[in-house]
């Protein structure tokens, strides 16, 4: 069995390689939920849900986000009520677009959790309904959330003040500096998938950032345990390319945060529980200083404009982890 943690675009377009190259049972991806948040009223899994699109052939392709072919009619009804919304209220939010189709999914998943089926249960049921064969697991079933502390006064609050990831990623289209990440409730939180770890015959870290995608994963108990007593069968892709983020705010993240913004700072965070690290041709020359961190350096193409980029670099991980 192959385990990946997994969280966003960059993860959901490994995982597609990853099935063109292994039994589609044989794959349990771990999926950050951090991410969660709840709007009318509703669950929402954004990882979970970008995963589950993009594995099942629906993913919205330009987007990278919701589904093909969505319509918005929902969504553009709420301006109705915008002139009329007392303004301590926080209903009917537009920040956070949720398209027609994609509501069923939220409708689904809030409905099952309030008859009290758990977030692993809803979320191997909707992967049956897309006809998944792998496992989607998310990392808890209890409430993890990420929340940023603002670095500086801005529109989204003042300095040291936090907001939800949602705000900062989606309302503020991360644009916003940052001086801490946190993981609200991963103290307490119960981990799934610490066994699947253990016994796993491969370890991979998909290309998401490292610093809330995959840490909110690694901050739950026992998970950086397991990782460390496996590290030479962990392999990690990194999702800096040429020192920038591909997608995302993982560049500046890491600068906001004090970490190199390169392939150097990704081994770094990785290396004590990770033994090989995939960077990309273009990062070939920080070879020898991500290999000084006491990592093996793999060097290929990790830029997957195809799904067929996207299974050679799967095959590489797959190769460096066994």
């Amino acid at each position: 069995m192959i385990a990946v943690l997994a969280g966003g675009v960059g993860a959901a377009r490994f995982l597609r390689g990853l099935m063109l190259e292994v039994e589609h049972q044989d794959i349990t991806s771990i999926i950050n939920t951090g991410d969660d948040t709840v709007l009318h009223g509703l669950h929402i899994s954004p990882d979970l849900d970008t995963v589950t699109y993009t594995l099942a052939g629906a993913i919205d392709p330009k987007r990278g986000w919701g589904l093909e072919n969505e319509t918005w009619t929902a969504m553009n009804a709420l301006s109705r009520y915008a002139n009329i919304l007392p303004n301590t209220s926080h209903a009917a939010p537009t920040w956070f677009n949720l398209g027609d189709k994609d509501l069923a999914t939220h409708f689904y998943r809030t409905a099952r959790l309030a008859e009290g089926a758990t977030l692993s249960q809803v979320t191997n049921e909707i992967a049956q309904a897309w006809e998944l064969a792998l496992q989607l697991v998310p990392m808890t079933n209890d409430s993890v959330r990420t929340m940023i502390t603002l670095a500086e006064d801005c529109a989204a609050g003042s300095a040291g003040s936090q907001i939800s990831f949602q705000e900062y990623f989606v309302k503020h289209r991360h644009s916003v500096a940052v001086s801490a990440v946190a993981f609200v409730g991963s103290e307490t939180a119960k981990p799934n998938g610490l066994d699947l770890l253990a016994s796993a015959d491969s370890i991979l870290i998909a290309p998401s950032n490292p610093l809330v995608s995959i840490a909110p994963i690694r901050s739950l108990a026992g998970v950086d345990d397991v990782l460390c007593s496996r590290r030479d069968s962990v392999c990690a892709i990194s999702p800096i390319v040429n020192g920038a983020a591909l997608k995302g705010p993982a560049d500046r993240l890491l600068t906001e945060l004090g970490y190199e913004p390169s392939v150097v700072g990704v081994a770094k965070i990785y290396a004590p529980i990770c033994g090989k690290l995939i960077i990309d041709n273009a990062d070939a020359h920080l070879a020898s200083a991500v290999e000084a961190q006491g990592m093996r350096c793999v060097v290929t193409d990790t830029i997957m404009k195809s799904p067929q980029v996207s299974a050679a670099l799967a095959r590489t991980a797959l190769e460096e982890s066994r």
